[in-house]
Formats: structure tokens, sequence, C-alpha cells
């Protein structure tokens, strides 16, 4: 009966020191592997550290639309000077080179709140939600409450009431609320062609 006893516990011993070499791998590889994040909506086994993903913000201004030109070619001639105050002198909006008749395109989406003359001027005016754009002098080629897509003729420029006597430009200005803001800013990163005074002047 001793003898017995004595067997199964010499069983034993050489059962563990077999698979004591399968353990020891298993253990270290544990230990040296790279720790991985779980799959979506598994929780990390107990032990292990799951790598953290950091969260991306969008970009606000990536996703912005990006305004289409009033003008093709988009020639500046006078750039945006806000003025210091609310009856300061200064320069509101921005004057682009263009000839009688050019079509007008509007920017972006928006509704027709303006088209008419003005004190003399024909002028256009577009709402875009908090902000609304100014054309000037522009003969209307759309009625007040008329929805406008980017890229839609909204009117011809006219020489009539030209902000660059004896030349014809178009005054494109941009406004929210009462503040004055720079139409070029729409456009965002676009190339635009400066143009001497005197070339713009010329052109009728």
């Amino acid at each position: 009966m001793a003898r017995r006893g004595h067997d199964a516990q010499t069983a034993t011993v050489i059962l563990s020191s077999a698979l004591a070499p399968l353990a020891l791998p298993l253990s270290i590889a544990a230990l040296i592997a790279p720790t991985q994040a779980p799959p979506a909506g598994l929780a990390a086994p107990s032990g292990l550290s799951s790598v953290a993903t950091p969260a991306t913000t969008p970009d606000p201004a990536a996703s912005a639309p990006r305004a289409v030109p009033p003008l093709t070619p988009l020639e500046l001639m006078t750039a945006f000077d806000p003025p210091s105050s609310l009856f300061g002198a200064g320069h509101r909006g921005v004057d682009l080179a263009g000839a009688a008749g050019q079509p007008v395109l509007a920017p972006l989406a928006g509704t027709v709140t303006t088209a008419g003359s003005i004190a003399g001027t024909p002028v256009v005016v577009v709402s875009h939600g908090e902000t609304r754009t100014t054309y000037q002098p522009v003969r209307a080629a759309v009625a007040v409450g008329e929805d406008v897509t980017p890229g839609q003729v909204i009117g011809h420029l006219s020489a009539e009431g030209s902000h660059c006597p004896p030349g014809v430009c178009l005054h494109w200005g941009l406004k929210r609320d009462e503040e004055y803001l720079d139409p070029m800013d729409l456009l965002g990163a676009r190339r635009v062609r400066l143009l001497p005074a005197d070339d713009a002047q010329a052109r009728g």
C-alpha cells in the first residue's frame, strides 16, 4: 500500500516536470506580447492594458463650402479696408474688375432680399443666414424672395453707378448685422490677380 502511494507521488512529480517547459513560454509570451486594443464592445482581458485611440475632431473649415467667384476672371482692383467706426472712412468691400453686361454669379446659396435701384444705383443683396452679400452696380436677373444656388447668374454688371469710372467694376460686400467683413475670405486660398489701377480704369 505504501509502495502504491509512493508510485503515485512519483508520477505526479514527473507529470509536473513535463508540463513546466510548456507553461514557461506561455508566461513569457504574455509579458512580451504587444498590447492591443480589444474589438469594439469588448473589454480588455484582465491584467492587460488597452491602447487608447486618440479622438479626431473634424475641422470645420474643411467642411465649409467654398464660394464661387462672382466674376471670372477674378481681378482685384481695390481691397477691403474696414472703417474704424460705423461712419468712418474706409472701403466697405472689394472692387473686382469687369465689363458692362458681364454676368454676376451668386458665390453661395441664399435668398435674394434686394433686387432693384437704391439711390440710382442698381443693387442685388443675397442673404445667407447670419451674413449677406451685396453687389453693385448690378442689373438684377432675380427677384426678391428667390432662392439662388452657387454659380447662378443673379444679374449683369452695369456701367451706371460704377465705383471705378471711367472703367467698370463690381463692388462686392459682405456684412454680418452691421459689421463689414472681407468678402474675399469666402474664397479661401483661391488665387486672385491684383490689377493695376490704370488697367482697370481702361476697361469699360
